[in-house]
């Protein structure tokens, strides 16, 4: 695909593919919400898109906050327009699935935060719905904040720029820390569920004559993955972030997203014990099933021991030769069995013994 050229005071338009049926979706179906903060306050009431800007910018501490759900290609584009966002930044948010990371285009910063979710095994008919993640993605600029989600419900965070004393007048970066501090704050939520998970899938292990689910664990171990592949990149992508963009936020900002960096960090230490406690679990459960299948043969073994003195006995005698010194004698039949008898305890005896049966 040949680059795109920029000319200065124009944006360049994507030529779509005429369709017949193609019916054009404003971009107000997909608009949560359009807010207006002045000086830390929330203005009441929604504020029309094309409008909320330029009510910002006749104050001096004013932002908009703008709250999408998975906007199209045409949506974010006409939102670029009014916001004057980079055409690689609505790529990327089009696209979606991106990694944790934040990125400065000029002055506007661009934060990826991927968001989990968890649902218990027993409420999931296919296993993989456990773990599902989304993704959030935030465009913070001078005078606005724009909040895209993808795949993920978040509440209404406003109230919590306003019962933070201060928050809001620190400006559009907050917003990102709001949703950023509750996008982490349930990563650890979803950490407590999975380890309540595995200690019961360790129970299940260490219990003497219990069947052992491998199944189960082959499942944790990759939604377990799932989320690490989701939130291990976010802690050096705030670390960077921070370092590299201090002329973007304010030191008290930047201490807020510290504490965010280092929920992430214990989130994902937590999750890397997790899935060292898995793999010994498996090996300990791989172990067991084959000390288990030893046991069973010897238990078979000595069975078969047993069945074998008798069949051997009943096969000489079965021979039918007439000069058989035994076949003659009155007791014979009787004593026979005796034998039998007597050979099949004592091996018993022996293989009790010796743990056998």
């Amino acid at each position: 695909m040949p680059p795109r050229i920029s000319i200065p005071g124009q944006r360049p338009k994507k030529v779509q593919p005429p369709s017949v049926n193609q019916i054009p979706v404003p971009v107000e179906r997909q608009i949560d919400f359009c807010r207006v903060f002045v000086d830390g306050k929330r203005q009441p009431g929604n504020v029309r898109m094309t409008h909320a800007l330029e009510v910002a910018e006749r104050y001096d501490n004013a932002f908009v906050w703008l709250s999408l759900k998975e906007p199209t290609t045409e949506q974010m584009e006409r939102i670029a327009e009014v916001f004057d966002i980079e055409d690689l930044v609505v790529d990327d948010v089009v696209a979606a699935h991106q990694r944790p990371k934040v990125e400065r285009h000029d002055e506007q910063l661009f934060l990826v935060v991927r968001s989990v979710s968890y649902r218990d095994d027993e409420e999931v008919s296919d296993a993989r719905e456990i773990i599902s993640t989304g993704e959030v993605q935030m465009i913070i600029g001078e005078k606005f904040a724009i909040t895209i989600r993808h795949n993920v419900r978040l509440p209404d965070l406003t109230n919590k720029l306003e019962d933070e004393e201060e928050l809001a007048l620190l400006g559009p970066s907050a917003v990102a820390w709001a949703v950023s501090d509750y996008l982490v704050d349930n990563y650890l939520k979803v950490a407590d569920f999975l380890e309540s998970d595995v200690d019961e899938l360790e129970n299940e292990v260490f219990t003497p004559r219990r069947t052992i689910n491998i199944d189960k664990i082959y499942t944790y171990k990759r939604e377990i993955l799932e989320m690490r592949h989701a939130i291990d990149p976010l802690s050096p992508a705030l670390r960077n972030g921070l370092t590299n963009n201090k002329d973007f936020m304010r030191k008290a900002l930047r201490t807020y997203f510290r504490d965010v960096q280092d929920n992430s960090t214990i989130v994902s230490d937590r999750l890397s014990g997790f899935d060292e406690r898995l793999t010994s679990l498996l090996d300990a459960s791989v172990a067991k099933i084959t000390m288990q299948q030893n046991s069973d043969m010897r238990t078979i073994s000595a069975v078969v021991g047993m069945a074998a003195v008798p069949t051997l006995v009943a096969g000489i005698y079965g021979m039918n030769f007439e000069v058989m010194p035994e076949l003659g004698w009155r007791y014979g039949y009787p004593a026979a069995l005796l034998a039998m008898f007597i050979a099949i305890s004592v091996m018993w005896w022996w293989f009790r013994k010796n743990h056998w049966l």
